[in-house]
């Protein structure tokens, strides 16, 4: 009988520990892409175990090995103890969990999620734990995300020579919040990352991807995977430096030539947070004369704004919202934040408060922000966007704008504009 967390426990306390259970197909897919060659004799660790979806899988085809099962929710706990007698098994928080053993393996479906409080964040479970798993850790970067957490520790409890195969949200991939953690796979060992996309698992449309990291070697191979079947190799390289891990292709180098990353020309900045916006003493949440909306991405179109409608619920004085962001004050450019991966931009020319979105502050006053704007709305834009992060996060990131590569040009005299590529 297979167990499942989300049909055993109720929704919303396996949700609270960021758990989900794994198909026996994307169990078996992982071993098939792990690289181990004979699995006879190995110590497996499984952190984070639930109902033990990898060591029974591993078990019930290769038996001859030991199996260590981590499980921190004690009425998972009781049952897999009755259930696996021949496992040895914990009950103890995994990322706090002390031992001497090193693993041949380390094998799982981590559990994902930002810890935080209950009103804002779902592993609300884990927030009075959540300051010593940052002192233990060396990776722990912005708001971060508990898998980072379980990546670091489970490359600490491996053999030299041993390996870390993790099915993990693909964020890890792009995001600024990982770049500690990239760095950190960079000098563990040779990282293989195959890329499955969104929606491989039931009812979660988040983007996943395989992790294996052999401990002692080093360099960098991308997969991008299909159905399961097959895992087409997008490069290999033998030296990995942590950086960002982007589909990069001729297109996309063809692309970038002869041009300058975006930030070149730019300051990025994320919009002022509703809590914020909620407390400030000229914010109304009733319109009146005199307010005007506070903007949110729904206002924001390809190339225009709708000022018109209010869809945050909340107004202020126009000559207020400098007193948010001083960048309201001037026209500037503003992406969207939530456009499913979508680039969206238009010029704010009437510099409105906002409550989202990215904001792009011009470093000279010689740049054509309209032409700019054209530039970013572009489908040669939406295409290279695609090609180099598919669907890895519903949403366009400041570390892929600061990238975005655009071609200056002089008009001959002493001012610049910045010409479509």
């Amino acid at each position: 009988m297979e167990l499942k967390l989300d049909e055993i426990l109720k929704r919303d306390i396996w949700k609270t520990y960021g758990a989900v259970s794994t198909p026996a197909e994307i169990v078996d897919f992982m071993l098939e892409v792990s690289g181990v060659e004979k699995w006879q004799g190995l110590k497996i660790l499984e952190p984070g175990c639930g109902f033990c979806d990898f060591l029974s899988r591993i078990y019930t085809k290769y038996p001859l090995n030991e199996f260590t099962g981590i499980e921190v929710n004690r009425e998972v706990y009781d049952m897999i103890v009755g259930l696996y007698p021949h496992f040895t098994l914990r009950f103890s928080d995994f990322l706090l969990w002390d031992t001497d053993e090193r693993y041949d393996i380390v094998i799982g479906n981590p559990p994902y999620g930002i810890i935080g409080d209950k009103s804002h964040y779902p592993i609300h479970i884990f927030n009075g734990e959540k300051a010593s798993y940052k002192k233990l850790s060396s990776t722990w970067y912005g708001k971060f995300n508990i898998y980072g957490a379980f990546i670091e520790k489970g490359l600490k409890l491996l053999k030299d020579g041993g390996q870390l195969v993790f099915i993990v949200p693909a964020t890890f991939m792009i995001l600024d919040d990982f770049k500690l953690l990239r760095k950190f796979l960079s000098v563990s060992g040779r990282v293989k990352v195959f890329y499955l996309g969104p929606r491989m698992f039931k009812d979660k449309s988040v983007s996943t991807a395989i992790l294996v990291v052999r401990k002692g070697l080093t360099g960098i191979e991308l997969y991008e995977v299909e159905g399961l079947k097959k895992a087409a190799r997008y490069y290999d390289r033998d030296c990995y430096d942590g950086s960002i891990i982007k589909f990069e292709s001729s297109e996309t180098r063809h692309f970038e030539e002869g041009t300058q990353p975006l930030a070149d020309f730019f300051h990025f900045h994320f919009a002022a947070r509703s809590p914020e916006i909620r407390k400030h003493n000229q914010v109304s949440p009733e319109s009146r004369a005199g307010l005007v909306p506070v903007l949110t991405g729904r206002n924001l179109h390809p190339g225009w704004i709708d000022y018109d409608h209010c869809y945050s619920g909340l107004w202020m004085p126009r000559e207020a919202a400098p007193s948010l962001r001083s960048f309201y004050a001037f026209p500037h450019i503003v992406v969207g934040h939530t456009k499913g991966g979508k680039l969206v931009a238009a010029v704010d020319k009437q510099c409105y408060p906002w409550r989202e979105d990215i904001h792009l502050v011009p470093k000279t006053d010689d740049l054509n922000l309209d032409t700019i704007t054209l530039y970013l709305n572009s489908e040669g834009v939406q295409q290279y966007m695609h090609t180099l992060y598919r669907d890895i996060t519903p949403h366009v990131t400041i570390t892929q704008l600061k990238q975005l590569p655009i071609r200056r040009q002089s008009d001959g005299k002493h001012s610049h504009i910045l010409k479509l590529i």
